[in-house]
């Protein structure tokens, strides 16, 4: 059931398959978390021996492509619903989103289409964000929404790493208009809890996605592109922290994972049409 202190953990895995030589179980048995939000699994459920431990829900959205996109949702608590999809024929084939409903709340786990290079997608990804902020909106008006996920922006330029790189031609996940998507999505009502925690951390460690090619991906610049929101909470008890957490170097995996821990009473229904 749902207790009134929950652990989150939301991360682009960048293919389960390889996360998991990497430690990833390790680190899911320490951390043990109420939900286990993934990205970017490139994977179908069986493909690989995922061995949670007892009693643990696996909830698996695959692309039809092979290798391609994906999400993956792990928790011990039963929803009392699970959808795979917006409901939208032209939006659910890359397995990019996980509802689960429970008595209280939401939760939604979201991997947004990648503009890629020389912007290819990014028409099709504006499609996607204005369909995808009308679902979060149906979602709201019955109970409150968690949403997490790799929602391929970097908001502002705090969130690029190093300085020098902030004065750069806008590339792919900082577009202006990838990056006016998302303050349309925070304007639902909707909390980056990770900037609102530590809104002037520049630190290496708070990024987590390296935003070059392959053959440039050893320059160490980075972009925080990967966060959890989620509805209000309330500022005079902080019952709502978020972190990224340097145990995730064990995996080697796309993006340092977010972790939040939400405390009783957190969530609020207070979505609003932006």
């Amino acid at each position: 059931g749902e207790s009134d202190r929950m652990k989150l953990i939301s991360w682009n895995v960048n293919g389960l398959r390889a996360c998991l030589k990497k430690g990833f179980l390790d680190f899911y048995q320490e951390q043990k978390p109420d939900f286990c939000c993934l990205q970017e699994t490139k994977m179908e459920q069986g493909q690989a021996d995922v061995d949670l431990g007892e009693n643990m829900l696996e909830y698996w959205n695959s692309a039809e492509k092979k290798g391609y996109s994906g999400t993956a949702v792990f928790t011990p608590h039963q929803p009392l619903v699970v959808r795979y999809g917006m409901g939208k024929e032209e939006h659910d084939h890359e397995g990019r989103l996980i509802t689960l409903e429970y008595e209280k709340f939401y939760l939604v786990c979201c991997y947004t289409p990648n503009s890629q290079s020389e912007l290819k997608r990014l028409d099709y990804r504006m499609e996607w964000e204005d369909a995808f902020r009308a679902y979060l909106l149906a979602l709201d008006a019955k109970k409150p929404v968690i949403l997490c996920g790799d929602f391929n922006v970097a908001r502002e330029h705090i969130d690029i790493y190093p300085e020098n790189l902030r004065n750069e031609p806008e590339p792919p996940g900082f577009q202006s208009l990838e990056r006016e998507g998302m303050e349309r999505l925070l304007a639902l009502g909707l909390t980056d809890v990770f900037r609102a925690w530590h809104p002037h951390l520049q630190a290496k460690g708070a990024y987590g996605r390296c935003s070059c090619t392959s053959a440039q991906e050893e320059c160490g610049c980075r972009q925080r592109i990967d966060t959890v929101l989620f509805a209000t909470y309330n500022n005079s008890t902080r019952q709502a922290t978020a972190c990224v957490c340097p145990s995730v170097e064990v995996g080697g995996c796309a993006g340092r994972h977010r972790l939040m821990e939400l405390s009783g009473g957190v969530v609020q229904r207070n979505l609003k049409p932006a």
